[in-house]
């Protein structure tokens, strides 16, 4: 006779701690009205001589404007992070967050510093950039790199430059750019 219990497995502590913490920091934002967001979890220029810009560099990546903006982001993040981090690791996986954030916190801060960046997006196109290269064997560049690539760079190319939207269409084409990078470089 089967057991018929459901048993739920712990596939990826690196994505499902990040879905966690992006929770705790929209809860936050919450409760305080949206103050922890501004203070924390969000990337605008300012200056380098203050810690607080490497804290915000860091941490805008979990910082959501609204429970629909947490929800559209986690759902890919949830989608795709676990065929990544099984791909890669939980280490390299958090490697790729962190220099993703970084690296998307910096452009936002030198190109387009006078708005306030905040949410995973950057990271939901690094991720999708990286699930493109994750089933690939060799030294070729995948054909469907190529075709996420075009899809998606050519959808923010033109989001960015006819849109008057509220989208950070760099942090998207900087987040692609970011996984595409790591998953060339870093295959096994």
């Amino acid at each position: 006779m089967k057991n018929n219990r459901i048993v739920f497995s712990f596939n990826a502590p690196a994505v499902l701690a990040f879905a966690l913490l992006s929770l705790g920091a929209l809860g936050l934002s919450t409760l305080t009205g949206g103050a922890s967001n501004r203070l924390v979890f969000s990337c605008y220029a300012s200056s380098f001589l203050s810690p607080m810009t490497y804290v915000r560099l860091l941490l805008h990546v979990l910082g959501h404007t609204s429970f629909a903006h947490y929800v559209s982001n986690m759902a890919l993040i949830l989608a795709l992070g676990p065929i990544v981090e099984e791909r890669y690791g939980s280490g390299r996986l958090l490697l790729m967050f962190t220099v993703t954030a970084v690296v998307s916190g910096l452009f936002h801060m030198f190109f387009a510093g006078s708005s306030m960046l905040l949410g995973a997006s950057g990271i939901v196109y690094m991720l999708i950039f990286l699930a493109s290269t994750a089933g690939t064997r060799g030294g070729g560049i995948p054909l469907t790199l190529v075709a996420v690539a075009a899809l998606y760079l050519t959808q923010e190319i033109l989001g960015g430059l006819f849109s008057a939207d509220n989208i950070s269409h760099l942090t998207h084409i900087v987040g692609g750019v970011c996984g595409a990078l790591m998953g060339l470089f870093m295959r096994k």
